[in-house]
C-alpha cells in the first residue's frame, strides 16, 4: 500500500510539473512587456518610469479615452520629466481578438471625436482632435493629437495619442506637456508607438 501511494504521490507531482510547464508560456503571453522609460519621445530632462501597475489610471483610462478601457487583465506605466512634460501607456488583453478589434475601433474613435466632445464638455476651451495616420506595425498603430487652448487662463497643451493592436492584446500610449502641435515630437512618437506594439509580444 505503502508503494502505490508513493507511485501516486510521484505521479501526481509529475503531473504538477508538466501542468506546470503547459501553462507557464500562457502566463508569459498575458503579460506583456511595456516602453522603458528611455523609449519615450527624447526630452530635454530624462524620462522616469513607474513600475506597472495592475489596472487602469485613476482617471479610468486617459484623456479622450476615459473609462473606454476595461480593468480586468489591464496594467499601464506612467512616465514623467522635471519639466512637467508626461505620459502613460496602458495595455490590456481583450478575451478574444474580435474583442480587441471592437476596443481598437472604440478608442479610435474616442480620440477623433476627443476636441468636440471637450469643447462641449468645456464652454469657451478651444481644442482640436487630428488623426496622424496608421502604422505598419504588426496589426496597425494609429496616431492622433489633442490641442488645446484655454484663453481666460492663457494656457495652451498638446498631447499625442496612439493606439495599436498585436493579436488580443491593445496598448494606448499617450504623451502630453505644455504648448502647440508645432512643439510635439510628433516623428519620434511614432517610433515610440512602433517600439511599443513591438514590445507587447
Amino acid at each position: 500500500m505503502n508503494k502505490l501511494r508513493t507511485a501516486l504521490a510521484t505521479a501526481a507531482a509529475a503531473a504538477l510539473g508538466l501542468a506546470a510547464l503547459a501553462t507557464a508560456p500562457a502566463q508569459a503571453a498575458a503579460q506583456p512587456a511595456f516602453l522603458a522609460a528611455s523609449q519615450m519621445p527624447p526630452s530635454s530632462t530624462p524620462w522616469t518610469a513607474t513600475q506597472v501597475f495592475t489596472g487602469v489610471p485613476e482617471n479610468g483610462g486617459v484623456l479622450c479615452a476615459p473609462y473606454k478601457i476595461p480593468a480586468q487583465n489591464t496594467r499601464y506605466r506612467e512616465f514623467s520629466t522635471e519639466l512637467d512634460t508626461n505620459g502613460v501607456q496602458v495595455t490590456t488583453v481583450a478575451r478574444t481578438e474580435a474583442d480587441a478589434v471592437k476596443l481598437v475601433d472604440t478608442l479610435r474613435g474616442a480620440l477623433a471625436d476627443c476636441g468636440p466632445l471637450l469643447e462641449q464638455q468645456n464652454p469657451g476651451l478651444q481644442a482640436v482632435s487630428a488623426s496622424h495616420g496608421k502604422l505598419a506595425v504588426e496589426e496597425g498603430a494609429w496616431v492622433y493629437s489633442l490641442d488645446t487652448a484655454d484663453p481666460q487662463i492663457g494656457i495652451s497643451d498638446i498631447h499625442l495619442f496612439s493606439v495599436g493592436r498585436d493579436g488580443r492584446t491593445v496598448t494606448l500610449v499617450r504623451w502630453g506637456q505644455m504648448g502647440d502641435l508645432k512643439d510635439a515630437p510628433l516623428t519620434a512618437f511614432r517610433t515610440t508607438t512602433k517600439t511599443a506594439v513591438n514590445k507587447l509580444h
